[in-house]
């Protein structure tokens, strides 16, 4: 008896363009950036365009005693429970929480060092839902989103659970901002992934809720996913691609897909020179010239650990709708490798699709 299959059943997204999987596609449809300039400048001057989720679309209020960050998830976490049934508080549902920085900011605000830890804002996952499992942590720099997904099918397909609920969060804060302008990798306008103008990467902020399951059929199929360490300095990629074309190759053998069939790439995307340098390597060793490739950076920033999660979401809903998305930015090709990227929307009929982190 071969392994069950893995369905993503359903999505929640709260970002800068909107609450809901549906209202996130039609914004994407209509070529809407969530980036703007933080005239308030309630994070950081406003040099930078940043994907700020307005304080009207969730539960927040300074002096409320819920960090950002915590406010955040608990509103989306409600309006998933409220508007889709699953069995939030069973023994056979687990959590996984997959952030980058999580109330990383809290450490400067004095207040009592273990509710700035991950396992604080898990534990109130846990008492929101009810459920009695440990709530498991994710908090692998980007990769974080991706890496929880391909963790949630193996715990799906070992038999321990029949649903796996991930959020994935991150919000904005000076210090996340100020260290990646440290790195001098902050663009001053909106970004331009794959493109020869490209100069760097935008932030934003998300919570994006996914849930898979083994018990209920869905149109969404969870392939295959690898992961591989390909980093070759504490800011960049392998400047190859051979470790993500070795994790694509994988994915594509273990689920007997050829390059043919696949319908469109989802890319990390960074608009950074060597991200998209990398990913154009690797997309071009295996041979994927034919597939459109896009990154949804320019409508929503870099979100850390949310990333994975909202972007492979909203490919999901993509591929159910038949719908390719331009790549926001891409005016003129900048990268060495031989791929295809996505310039207009399209329409087409698809089965498979590949996302990348």
């Amino acid at each position: 008896m071969g392994l069950k299959l893995v369905y993503l059943i359903h999505s929640h997204l709260i970002t800068p363009l909107g609450v809901g999987i549906l209202e996130n596609m039609e914004a994407i449809r209509g070529g809407t950036t969530g980036l703007s300039y933080d005239e308030q400048e309630r994070f950081y001057k406003p040099d930078f365009p940043l994907g700020i989720i307005p304080d009207s679309y969730f539960d927040f209020k300074s002096g409320s005693g819920l960090t950002r960050f915590d406010a955040l998830i608990e509103t989306a976490l409600r309006q998933c429970i409220s508007s889709f049934v699953c069995p939030y508080d069973s023994s056979q549902t687990l959590f996984i929480l997959s952030t980058t920085k999580g109330n990383v900011e809290s450490l400067a605000d004095g207040i009592d060092l273990k509710e700035s830890m991950l396992h604080f804002s898990a534990a109130r996952i846990q008492a929101i839902t009810k459920n009695p499992n440990q709530v498991i942590v994710i908090s692998n720099a980007c990769i974080s989103g991706i890496s929880a997904f391909i963790m949630a099918k193996r715990y799906l397909q070992s038999g321990y659970y029949k649903q796996v609920i991930i959020i994935g969060c991150d919000v904005l804060s000076q210090f996340v901002i100020s260290g990646f302008h440290s790195f001098h990798a902050l663009s001053k306008e909106i970004c331009k992934p794959f493109d020869v103008n490209r100069n760097g990467i935008n932030l934003g902020e998300a919570c994006a809720i996914s849930i898979l399951s083994t018990e209920q059929v869905a149109p969404i199929e969870v392939g295959h996913g690898f992961i591989s360490n390909d980093s070759n300095h504490i800011s960049g990629p392998s400047k190859t691609g051979e470790e993500l074309a070795w994790c694509i190759q994988q994915a594509l053998h273990h689920q007997n897909i050829d390059t043919e069939e696949i319908g469109f790439i989802s890319a990390h995307g960074t608009a950074t020179a060597y991200n998209d340098e990398m990913e154009s390597k690797a997309f071009d060793s295996c041979r994927l010239h034919h597939s459109p490739v896009f990154s949804l950076k320019g409508h929503f920033g870099h979100t850390l650990g949310a990333a994975g999660v909202l972007e492979l979401a909203l490919s999901a809903e993509f591929l159910k709708h038949d719908f390719i998305p331009a790549s926001l930015g891409f005016t003129q090709f900048g990268v060495s490798g031989k791929i295809q990227v996505n310039k207009a929307h399209k329409y087409q009929t698809m089965r498979s699709i590949l996302k990348t982190g």
